[in-house]
């Protein structure tokens, strides 16, 4: 089968995504009173919406998301041969068969094993945004203000059980924001919430492949071929870790409850695009200035060699670890670029 090339057409499409994203996040920033009235309408509808104020409605938000966009690229994946990175390689002869997938029904273990301790977090703990009281985050916990006897802190960084009554088993709502972010606050937010996560992780992947931990991060590599599934084919703790993690990204900066209902949709998509086993005309990393990005190929890269590429969406913690790297094989007289774990 032949291979298709990306030429001049291709290359001018990839500026309609640029424009469009340029033009959002530069008016947004740069404009925020022009998209308020559409942010107070849009969050109005959410906040008086029931499933929205629920304690677990990010839970299933994240779910649902994973299950329309991973399996919106799995059904690429497996219709469109031609796309496949094994298939693109200047050695590749012929099309390689299609890698054992899971269809969802067999995919029900796997759901549950990812829903159930963040199920437990979110009916035990009480939720904790930036905007909403200490006083509304109380109530919302089933505490008697009138006769609280423990101090509540409104930080993330200090957790509350819920208040657990016979009336009240469960923690089963969120206190959430009066008002909506302006646009400013959100683009900021999303993108400052995006760099900190991709920092973190970076060195969380980094010490996943040290040997004292290889066990834990080897369910996620032992693979035939990278595609859109293995996004999740993760150990409970690492799953856990990858969780917490875009949590903390989130809440260390404040994020407000909009921003985190968006960041759900960009992280999942990026996680899923970077395992996506594609060469994609419209993948993220063409989108982005060149060498910003590491995108579906050099993430691939890192399934199959393990030793280089640890970062999950952009190069430059990527590249400043191979620059440390060489330089500490050149002290020591050597060539080549290695990982140091």
């Amino acid at each position: 089968m032949p291979v298709p090339t990306y030429g001049p057409l291709a290359f001018s499409s990839i500026w309609i995504p640029r424009v469009l994203i340029l033009v959002l996040s530069g008016s947004s920033i740069a404009a925020p009173d022009m998209y308020q009235p559409v942010l107070d309408a849009i969050y109005t509808s959410l906040r008086q919406s029931p499933p929205f104020t629920t304690s677990t409605f990010e839970t299933w938000w994240t779910v649902i998301i994973y299950a329309i966009i991973e399996g919106t690229y799995t059904y690429r994946f497996a219709r469109n041969p031609q796309l496949r990175l094994v298939n693109r390689g200047k050695d590749s002869i012929g099309t390689k068969p299609i890698p054992k997938m899971q269809r969802p029904k067999h995919r029900i273990f796997e759901g549950l094993t990812y829903i159930s301790p963040l199920l437990l977090l979110d009916l035990t703990l009480i939720k904790k945004y930036a905007g909403v009281s200490v006083h509304d985050m109380a109530l919302s916990g089933n505490y008697n203000l009138s006769s609280l006897t423990k101090t509540i802190h409104g930080t993330f960084l200090a957790p509350t059980l819920h208040n657990f009554t016979t009336s009240s088993p469960l923690q089963t709502r969120r206190a959430l924001p009066v008002s909506p972010p302006s646009s400013r606050e959100l683009a900021l937010q999303l993108l400052t919430s995006l760099f900190i996560y991709d920092t973190l992780f970076f060195f969380f992947h980094l010490t996943l492949h040290h040997p004292k931990f290889a066990s834990i991060h080897s369910q996620h590599h032992n693979h035939r071929e990278i595609n859109p599934q293995i996004t999740n084919q993760l150990d409970i703790f690492e799953r856990l870790g990858l969780v917490l993690l875009a949590n903390f990204s989130l809440n260390i900066i404040g994020s407000h409850v909009l921003t985190r209902t968006i960041f759900v949709l960009i992280f999942v998509w990026l996680l899923v695009d970077i395992h996506s086993g594609m060469d994609l005309q419209w993948g993220y990393d063409k989108i982005l200035p060149q060498g910003w990005a590491s995108g579906s190929k050099r993430h691939s890269l890192h399934h199959r060699v393990g030793n280089k590429y640890y970062a999950p969406f952009f190069n430059w913690w990527d590249d400043a670890y191979e620059w440390v790297c060489r330089k500490r094989f050149e002290g020591r007289g050597k060539t080549g670029v290695s990982g140091l774990m």
